[in-house]
C-alpha cells in the first residue's frame, strides 16, 4: 500500500490589512486638514501627510486608497461639532448667533479654511464634489436648517417660507467674504449680519399675501 506524503502549503500567509484607529486615527486626520490647508487639494500628497502624521505612508494606502477617501474621512471631524448642534435658545436670533459662534461654526478659522482650499478642485473633480456635498454639506445645511423649522413652528417665520434657502443665507455670504478677505468673519460681523439679513428675509416671509 503506497503512502501518499503531506506536500507544504506554498501559499503565502494570510496578511491582515492594518488598523488605524483611535486616536492614531484622529492624529493622522487632523494632519490631513492641517496639509491640505497649506498645500490645497490637488497638491496634497500623501508622502505630506505621513510625514506630518509620523506614520508609514503604506499603512495610509491601505486604510485610505484614495486621496478622496482620506480627505473626506478627514473632513467628518468637522461633523456633529459645537455648531451642528441646535442650541434651542428660544428665539431664531439666538440660535443662529449661538451656532456660527459655536466651535466648528462661521466663526471658527478651520472651516473657512479647509472648504477654501477644496473650492477650486470640486469644481474640476466631480467625484470629489459630488462626494463633499453628500458626505460633508448635506448633513451640515441639514444643521443649519432646524433652527429655522424651529422658528416657523414659532412663527418668526411663514408657514410657504423656503427653510432651506434662508438656512444658506448666512454661511453663502459669510464664506463669499471670506474667500474675498482671506480671514473669517468675527462675531460682531456675524451679528451684523444675522441682524440686517437674515432675520429680515425671514420677517418678509410673514408679509406675504
Amino acid at each position: 500500500m503506497s503512502t501518499t506524503s503531506a506536500t507544504p502549503s506554498t501559499e503565502e500567509p494570510v496578511r491582515t490589512r492594518p488598523r488605524v484607529e483611535g486616536e492614531r486615527e484622529r492624529e493622522i486626520l487632523e494632519a490631513t486638514l492641517e496639509a491640505l490647508v497649506e498645500h490645497g487639494y490637488d497638491k496634497l500628497s500623501f508622502d505630506a501627510v505621513a510625514t506630518a502624521a509620523k506614520a508609514s505612508k503604506a499603512t495610509l494606502y491601505r486604510r485610505w486608497p484614495a486621496k478622496v477617501d482620506l480627505v473626506l474621512d478627514a473632513m467628518q471631524l468637522m461633523l456633529g461639532v459645537e455648531a451642528d448642534r441646535h442650541p434651542d435658545t428660544g428665539s431664531l436670533r439666538g440660535d443662529l448667533i449661538a451656532q456660527a459662534c459655536a466651535k466648528g461654526g462661521l466663526s471658527d478659522d478651520r472651516p473657512i479654511k479647509v472648504f477654501g482650499s477644496l473650492m477650486n478642485s470640486m469644481q474640476r473633480d466631480p467625484e470629489l464634489h459630488d462626494a463633499i456635498v453628500t458626505r460633508l454639506i448635506a448633513p451640515k445645511m441639514a444643521a443649519a436648517v432646524r433652527p429655522f423649522r424651529a422658528a416657523q413652528q414659532r412663527g418668526e417665520i411663514g408657514d410657504d417660507a423656503d427653510l432651506d434657502t434662508l438656512a444658506r443665507l448666512l454661511p453663502a455670504i459669510s464664506i463669499h467674504e471670506a474667500m474675498l478677505t482671506g480671514s473669517h468673519p468675527s462675531q460682531d460681523r456675524l451679528v451684523l449680519l444675522v441682524d440686517s439679513v437674515v432675520l429680515p428675509a425671514c420677517a418678509a416671509t410673514l408679509h406675504r399675501a
